[in-house]
């Protein structure tokens, strides 16, 4: 049997700055050594294709971090050793994450000449005095500005907003996501603001600086969202992220239905087969691990199977589309049987929470307000 299409995941640490909300392996440095980063990311490429020997590359992701400042010579640097190491699937997806600021989109062109076709902003809001809480470098107008010149430059362009944020009514929120939803871009990545642990919003919440929105507040904001979304044609086909029809993130897709997907550089995982893979995090760490080793891979740990059809369960109850237990069965070599809950499934099905048609199971949009209390209580 042929193995589907492998993503590759590739981590560009650094920032201008680091926004208040952000808990990803982000770091803020005064300057970067490019030569030493390039020679460092393809050596850990070289590493895990290595371990994906014959394998078809659907996706590319350049995630961070801030992969927009990353010099695209760079960028086409790691594109074309990818396709050395394995064979590019003929639609192959080539995402990069980028900051909306004058600087950077100016060098969207580069980008895409360097191989990218596909790109996510971060506008996350579309107001000023929110994108200044949120501790964003950009301002409405410029960020609108990038939006414009990515849309004129890559085949497929998302962009992220955060709402729920503090004091957020629902008419303003109405009003910003019909603004955005104007834009006519093919995806959008929705997000409730979360206080994350370590963050410097979880400081000011605990100090009293400000009061996350009230959680019943933030599910009338979500169904309002999903309404909206669907009624313009672009539905949410995961919890966050909303899609027209054949525009959803093929790379996303990989890591939701627990397909293969590899990661290099700082703090990158990945899942292979039976193993997942964690790079050393912080990037000085990261470096002194592909000089000892010719890899950065902190981690190769084997997953029991049991293990394996629990993420495949808590990743796949996500999509809108649901699971297939007996992909899950064959995928992890556990019994479709022994995957879920039957007696939660019946409780919750009636609930109007869930819904299964043979061996697919689906949350339904009002179990998805739930999700995080559902997971534990089916899986097995």
């Amino acid at each position: 049997m042929v193995a589907p299409p492998l993503a590759l995941y590739i981590h560009w640490p650094f920032c201008v700055s680091k926004c208040p909300y952000c808990d990803f392996n982000s770091h803020v440095r005064e300057a970067v050594d490019v030569a030493l980063w390039r020679t460092a990311l393809l050596a850990d490429m070289t590493y895990e294709a290595g371990q994906t020997p014959g394998r078809t590359l659907g996706s590319i992701f350049f995630g961070g971090g801030t992969p927009s400042l990353m010099p695209p010579a760079l960028v086409a640097d790691l594109i074309e050793a990818a396709a050395g190491h394995w064979r590019f699937a003929d639609n192959i997806e080539i995402t990069l994450e980028a900051n909306p600021n004058s600087v950077e989109a100016a060098r969207f062109a580069d980008i895409g000449r360097a191989g990218v076709n596909r790109v996510s902003l971060g506008l996350q809001a579309l107001d000023d005095a929110a994108l200044a809480f949120l501790g964003r470098a950009h301002g409405v107008d410029e960020g609108l500005a990038a939006l414009e010149t990515a849309q004129s430059v890559f085949q497929r362009v998302s962009f992220d907003l955060i709402y729920a944020r503090p004091d957020q009514t629902p008419a303003q929120w109405e009003a910003e996501l019909a603004r955005a939803l104007a834009f006519g871009t093919g995806h959008l990545s929705l997000y409730q603001l979360t206080i994350e642990p370590g963050t410097r919003f979880e400081t000011m919440v605990r100090r009293g600086d400000f009061k996350p929105t009230d959680a019943d507040e933030a599910a009338d904001l979500f169904e309002r969202t999903q309404a909206m979304t669907q009624a313009a044609g672009i539905p949410a086909y995961e919890i966050s992220n909303h899609a027209r029809a054949g525009q959803e993130s093929r790379h996303n897709l990989t890591y939701w239905r627990y397909g293969d997907y590899v990661g290099v550089g700082p703090g990158a995982h990945g899942r292979r087969g039976n193993a997942a893979t964690q790079r050393h995090r912080k990037p000085e760490n990261w470096l002194s691990a592909i000089a000892r080793n010719g890899h950065g891979c902190e981690r190769e740990t084997l997953l029991p199977p049991d293990e394996r059809a629990a993420e495949a369960l808590m990743m796949g109850l996500r999509l809108a589309e649901g699971i297939d237990l007996e992909r899950i069965a064959a995928r992890t070599r556990v019994p479709a049987k022994a995957l879920v809950d039957d007696v939660a499934i019946a409780r919750l099905s009636a609930l109007g929470l869930l819904t299964r048609s043979a061996d697919r199971l689906t949350v339904t949009p009002e179990g998805m307000l739930l999700l995080d209390a559902i997971l534990p209580d089916i899986v097995l």
